[in-house]
């Protein structure tokens, strides 16, 4: 089937019956559960969205000349890369960049995995064409994913096959004629069990040396396969109106454990097979990394506009947007917002096609935005604290403006400049489901940690930069000195 509807994600997933535990039980029905539907509705919604608006949502196929989804786009042009950008911004748009893992960021991974598979060869030619068929099955079937790409966090101090319980971590056990069959634990999914399959990949900062083969892996699942289990934690969708919890009722995504138990995976659904010098590379050298770059940036500049327009709200809302130290503030997400929209226009503009004819934006931009934003966002998150001030903690909910009697107390005791009480704590109550809340404070976190550990990131940023440019500048100068160089003699 071509791009799907909402109607079609969710029957979908009642099909699959996929194998997910929250809250201490296994979850009978994932659209109909209390802290899994709201998040099936609003990525239902994503769907629908595709063809209320298909001029920018959808594409001719090249292989069946049905129309699919335009986040499975491969660029060949500046600007297929801004039309795919703006169906991905335009998803964004629905959940203010709160979905974090909407279906758009791994679908321009499996395309660039798809398209640029040429170094899955160095195992087996079979893993390269397993790469580009799955590529094209993901697009012609709309297929929504899920991925997982770290080990359990047992002792960080040792590789895998130095952990005192070595087979605690997603491993290979054997290779079978029609396939491998692989145990063990990944983590994080997130959207665990709310999609249709789910990709297991290497660490994109993480690196594994060949004594860590076996944990080296690379393919591709339904997410209702024998022995796939998927453990939740904690849902932050606590039953709330939207009016109480305008995100969290909405956008709550989850993350999940999952367990492999013996699970049997088909040769044509693996990519990469016992070979850690490949998936240290796969990221890389398929640029995958790149493309799931674009798709975050230009996510992250919508979630950035959401932000600025709840703190400009906040501010007018209580008659602050005149102070010094206020207007200071709201420059610095000002700030933050055009920064990243310059990388992402340098990152298009300066856009090269590789060799697999994709047209891939520039890294240098994406990698620069990539590991800035954790970095600022939770400043970003500190201002909407600090300019809503003790007004984020006294947010009464909808059932007390409803009552009777003390509903217009409230009303009229929690106005604001030019607002009446419900709406300036239907404002603030936003911005603290944004910062404040559980949902929040993992809005937070997850932001801090989306490519791995910043710091981490920013050793391999400072390492992989080129320096000598700068440093050779530097001596030109000196070197332009007038004055001689003594002879300095050894003593």
């Amino acid at each position: 089937m071509p791009a799907k509807t909402g109607d079609q994600y969710i029957s979908r997933l009642k099909k699959a019956s996929n194998n997910i535990y929250l809250h201490g039980e296994r979850v009978e029905d994932v659209t109909e559960h209390p802290g899994l539907k709201n998040v099936v509705k609003s990525m239902a919604k994503l769907y629908d969205l595709q063809f209320e608006k298909p001029e920018k949502m959808l594409y001719t196929s090249p292989t069946s000349g049905e129309k699919v989804g335009m986040t499975f786009l491969q660029p060949t042009s500046v600007d297929d890369l801004i039309k795919r950008r703006e169906a991905i911004q335009e998803w964004a748009r629905t959940s203010g960049g709160m979905l974090g893992r909407s279906p758009d960021y791994l679908n321009a991974e499996v395309m660039a995995m798809g398209m640029n598979n040429e170094l899955f060869t160095e195992a087996d030619p079979m893993f390269a064409e397993n790469a580009r068929k799955y590529y094209e099955f993901a697009r012609e079937n709309d297929i929504s994913l899920t991925h997982t790409l770290i080990h359990p966090q047992v002792n960080r101090a040792k590789a895998q096959h130095q952990q005192k319980d070595a087979n605690v971590a997603l491993h290979l056990v054997e290779k079978k004629d029609d396939g491998i069959i692989v145990d063990g634990i990944r983590l994080l999914a997130t959207q665990g069990g709310i999609t249709d399959e789910i990709l297991v990949f290497p660490s994109t900062v993480k690196k594994a040396g060949e004594l860590d083969d076996p944990y080296s892996l690379a393919f591709a699942i339904p997410n209702n396969t024998p022995g796939l289990k998927y453990l939740s934690r904690e849902s932050f969708d606590y039953g709330k109106s939207e009016w109480d919890h305008p995100l969290s009722s909405r956008f709550e995504e989850g993350d999940a454990i999952v367990s492999f138990e013996n699970v049997f995976v088909p040769w044509e659904r693996v990519f990469v097979c016992g070979n850690s010098s490949i998936c240290n590379r796969t990221f890389r050298e398929t640029n995958a990394v790149v493309h799931m770059a674009h798709q975050v940036v230009a996510k992250n500049i919508v979630k950035t506009e959401f932000l600025l327009g709840t703190a400009l709200s906040m501010m007018d809302a209580i008659g602050i947007d005149q102070f010094q130290h206020v207007q200071d503030k709201g420059t610095e997400i000002m700030l933050t917002l055009e920064t990243m929209k310059s990388h992402l226009y340098r990152a298009e503009h300066n856009a090269k096609l590789d060799k697999s004819g994709t047209m891939t934006p520039d890294f240098d931009a994406l990698n620069a935005a990539r590991n800035w934003y954790p970095r600022v966002y939770p400043r970003l998150v500190e201002i909407l604290r600090v300019l809503g001030a003790s007004g984020l903690m006294g947010t009464p909910t909808e059932a007390d403006f409803a009552h009777e009697e003390i509903g217009p107390i409230l009303n009229r005791g929690l106005q604001g400049k030019n607002l009446e009480g419900f709406e300036r704590v239907q404002l603030f109550r936003l911005a603290w489901d944004m910062t404040m809340s559980a949902f929040g404070s993992r809005q937070m976190h997850y932001e801090y940690y989306f490519f791995g550990d910043p710091v981490r990131m920013g050793m391999t940023y400072f390492d992989q930069y080129e320096k000598d440019t700068y440093k050779q500048y530097v001596q030109d100068f000196l070197n332009q000195s007038v004055a001689k160089k003594p002879n300095v003699s050894k003593v």
